[in-house]
């Protein structure tokens, strides 16, 4: 009786031993990867332009959480149309409202649509911000905006993305929608209030793939 006891506990401890790995293989595929849309982040800023250099706290942005944070597990940051990524060193260190870089992130500007972006970019076109250097250009081509100098509206450039390698060293792309409060199709520059609230579209990956 004990010998046929043991031999039906055994079968039983195989079948669920069996049973758990079969699921463990189903439950491999990693998730998908899911674009997200933030609306409204603030990025105030004191002072800019005529009113001497531009100053105040960076709005601190976590892709993993997608929050609003504090910490220093931040990924980017926003200030007026300034805008700065967890890696490298200080653009002015004597900006006392500039965070400290204290993680490994970069970034690497793609031109094209969003959802044509799923691979990661090569290693050597992301850049850090460094002394009087932004990773997001402040000008130019690979800015993420364009001024216009007769109606003051900052429109965000179409078919501009930008892959962030976060603080911790996993990867989001990103792309900026409107530069205006509820991103309106025709922004009113003269309503100052309604200005510098950030609306863009962001995926992450979390898992340790090379793909979007």
């Amino acid at each position: 009786m004990k010998t046929l006891f043991l031999k039906l506990s055994l079968l039983a401890l195989f079948i669920f031993t069996a049973s758990c790995s079969s699921d463990d293989d189903k439950n491999t595929t990693p998730p998908a990867v899911v674009t997200t849309k933030v609306s409204n982040l603030p990025a105030p800023q004191t002072g800019g332009g005529q009113a001497g250099p531009a100053s105040g706290q960076f709005t601190k942005f976590s892709f993993s959480e997608n929050k609003i944070v504090t910490t220093d597990k931040w990924d980017i940051a926003f200030r007026g149309t300034v805008i700065i990524v967890n890696g490298g060193t200080k653009y002015n260190a004597a900006d006392t409202g500039e965070p400290a870089r204290t993680g490994s992130g970069s970034v690497s500007i793609v031109s094209g649509a969003f959802a044509s972006v799923t691979a990661f970019p090569a290693a050597s076109t992301f850049a850090q911000d460094a002394a009087s250097v932004y990773a997001f250009p402040a000008s130019g081509a690979n800015a993420w905006y364009d001024y216009n100098g007769q109606t003051h509206v900052i429109s965000a450039k179409a078919g501009k993305v930008f892959v962030v390698k976060t603080h911790d060293g996993k990867y989001a792309k990103f792309e900026i929608l409107s530069y205006y409060k509820d991103a309106p199709v025709t922004p009113d520059p003269l309503k100052t209030e309604d200005t510098r609230f950030y609306t863009f579209n962001f995926a992450y990956q979390a898992n340790s793939t090379t793909t979007f």
